[in-house]
């Protein structure tokens, strides 16, 4: 049974930690070199791997005593959140190499190992599987962060300087690491109370 409660808080928290970061750039700059949809299509099953690595890490401290998982999950979206703040830009996107032609094989590999490499053990990557720990709902949170990552890499592939000129980066930043500090909060609170 899906939980569309555990899918939104998912989908809020992962969306909002990713926003952000240097993906929805790297979309960007894909997007505008290749055809939108051979860039999503590679972008988007690197997503899919990625979930489904940070569920089965998050499944696996479903079976730890729960106090002690609220306390882990707690401490890591506290320090998910100082990351967000106290994070700097790289630049990274500058040195990515384009794929010599513009066949879909070729455009959506170059997407998928971008994404692949780039974001293995990412924040929001540690988030999904705190998520998957927290509500011991695998599918709620899959689909849910899932469904948050395609809608980020969508949003830098077809519109992300545009949507950069009216919300200020800063602003998603402090939005993201407000509802992590609210997630930790409530699991310490939990893990104290338990």
């Amino acid at each position: 049974m899906i939980s569309f409660t555990v899918m939104a808080i998912t989908f809020g928290v992962v969306f909002l930690a990713e926003l952000p970061d240097k993906t929805a750039l790297a979309g960007l700059m894909l997007g505008t070199r290749y055809r939108a949809s051979y860039v999503f299509a590679g972008v988007a099953a690197a997503f899919a791997v990625h979930v489904a690595l940070a569920i089965a890490a998050g499944s696996v401290l479903t079976l730890l005593p729960h106090r002690l998982v609220q306390a882990v999950v707690g401490v890591l979206f506290l320090a998910g959140a100082l990351m967000l703040l106290l994070k700097r830009d790289d630049g990274d996107e500058e040195s990515v190499k384009a794929p010599a032609d513009q066949s879909f094989w070729k455009v959506s590999g170059a997407g998928f190992m971008l994404i692949l490499v780039a974001e293995f053990g990412d924040l929001t990557q540690i988030m999904t599987a705190n998520l998957a720990a927290r509500y011991d709902d695998p599918v709620s949170v899959g689909l849910g962060a899932v469904l948050a990552l395609w809608a980020v890499a969508a949003i830098g592939i077809l519109g992300g300087r545009t949507l950069m000129k009216y919300v200020p980066l800063r602003l998603i930043t402090k939005v993201a690491a407000a509802l992590m500090f609210a997630l930790a909060a409530f699991s310490l609170y939990e893990a104290a109370v338990g």
